[in-house]
């Protein structure tokens, strides 16, 4: 009995941390400033036949999939395709890069083969400083592609390579990803409308 006590306190420590953190980004305007910068920055890129790539590692991964996938095939209603491609996917292209020249390459090498002048790129890092983003957050700007950062509160070394960073003002990785996907949903909400007219 002990241990269901505890189980169900954990549960409800879980819920409220995950509940007062959304609560602060309902609170902030300068964070619900930068996500309606980022839908606009990207409705501009989709409306003039660009694209969006995403990536990210390990949970950020699968959130950068998850976008893409909402894009490309619907959020809420029925329409046309959305081009947007995640970077995390292609098996062959992240171990051939990791094992030929190094796994911080594994986007940059991306970037490179796929970015065209005016795409977007929403790099996904709880801490802002993983070595992989940064190389294509680089190459992004050389190539003038437009960045979006989505971290956690300090925003690390990405905040400096972004031309919008969303930070989550949490340190606590899950925490962080909850809100991430929030927003990744909200941005995806903003563009299908505004595009299609829903």
């Amino acid at each position: 009995m002990k241990n269901d006590v505890m189980i169900k306190e954990n549960i409800r420590e879980q819920i409220s941390a995950s509940a007062e953190l959304k609560k602060k980004l309902l609170e902030g305007t300068k964070m619900t400033g930068e996500i309606e910068k980022a839908s606009l920055a990207l409705i501009s890129a989709l409306r003039n036949n660009k694209k969006l790539m995403l990536a990210g590692n390990g949970g950020s991964a699968a959130d950068a999939q998850h976008i893409a996938a909402e894009l490309v095939n619907r959020f809420s209603f029925d329409r046309p395709a959305l081009s947007a491609i995640a970077l995390t996917t292609d098996t062959s292209i992240l171990t051939s890069i990791s094992n030929d020249s190094g796994f911080e390459g594994v986007f940059k090498r991306q970037v490179e083969a796929l970015g065209r002048e005016g795409d977007v790129f929403i790099a996904l890092s709880t801490s802002g400083n993983s070595d992989n983003l940064l190389a294509a957050l680089e190459t992004c700007r050389s190539a003038k592609i437009f960045t979006i950062g989505f971290t956690g509160s300090t925003g690390g070394k990405m905040a400096q390579l972004c031309d919008i960073c969303i930070k989550v003002p949490s340190d606590i990785t899950p925490r962080i990803q909850e809100v991430h996907i929030l927003i990744g949903h909200i941005i995806c909400s903003i563009v299908e409308t505004e595009i299609f007219g829903k």
